[in-house]
């Protein structure tokens, strides 16, 4: 019998330790979404419009793959910061992009089309061209948002100096389309995903300028997540447009598809941004 429990307790060893990454690939991945506070979506609505994506990311791992809706940026960049989340898909890419460079998460996929900074004036300015911006009076969203980081980039590289005009900043997108409408102000910036910049196309007037894109709401992956699974799940997403169901699948994210080509550019797009 001496001689028979040391060979049990091997036994036993050799199956505990073949049971790990059965256990390791059944665990349940917290993926994170969020669309800021302008999202206009609650938690409910968010699983609901997430978790067949995180199913599809699921069955490629062979593992479960939950949606935690996170509202607040601050609660994104702490849940990064101390690898609460197995998984971030979130707009504005900014916050994915700190991801990869500040906590180590991994580059998955971004989603198209990409984002853009859409320049809008009133249909009757005498406004044509990016050289009649300058001395002109600017409303964008709130100073540190995104998308007014992201137009001030662009300015910046058109030669225009954003600080130096004068700026009218709203809390809404859609209180921009107004001020122009209105004339309260002369050239708008509006995100190109925005529900403004789709009632703006919708009412026939004018876009001055559309800035370079830049990766749009990018999913990364926590140093957690193994490189095999971070391949199959970019399989999978590249794969999405190929059927009825996954398809549908994009249509309710609301993007016409995944490229997992992109890292380079999402890398760089904090640099760009100046922050």
């Amino acid at each position: 019998m001496r001689r028979l429990y040391p060979l049990c307790l091997i036994s036993m060893a050799f199956c505990a330790s073949a049971a790990e990454p059965q256990q390791a690939a059944r665990k349940q991945l917290v993926f994170a979404v969020s669309e800021g506070t302008s999202g206009g979506i609650d938690a409910d609505a968010a699983r609901a419009k997430y978790q067949p994506l995180a199913d599809v990311l699921g069955r490629a791992i062979g593992g479960e793959v939950k949606v935690a809706f996170v509202r607040e940026f601050s609660a994104l960049e702490k849940g990064m910061k101390d690898n609460q989340f197995d998984l971030v898909l979130a707009r504005p890419s900014d916050y994915p992009a700190r991801g990869l460079r500040d906590y180590r998460y991994k580059f998955v996929a971004t989603a198209k089309p990409d984002g853009q900074c859409i320049l809008i004036a009133h249909k009757d300015s005498p406004v044509k061209k990016l050289a009649d911006l300058k001395g002109k009076s600017f409303v964008m969203p709130e100073k540190n948002a995104y998308m007014t980081r992201f137009c001030r980039a662009e300015l910046r590289d058109q030669g225009i100096i954003l600080d130096n005009e004068t700026v009218t900043y709203v809390r809404e997108q859609g209180a921009i389309p107004f001020s122009i409408e209105n004339r309260i102000s002369d050239v708008g910036g509006i995100a190109s995903y925005s529900g403004a910049y789709v009632q703006w196309q919708k009412s026939g007037n004018r876009v001055i300028h559309q800035s370079k894109p830049q990766p749009y709401m990018p999913l990364v992956a926590s140093q957690d997540v193994s490189a095999d699974q971070v391949a199959k799940m970019q399989a999978a997403l590249a794969g999405l447009g190929n059927s009825e169901n996954g398809m549908q699948v994009l249509k309710r994210v609301g993007v016409t598809g995944f490229v997992s080509t992109e890292e380079s550019r999402l890398r760089k797009l904090l640099e760009w941004l100046g922050v």
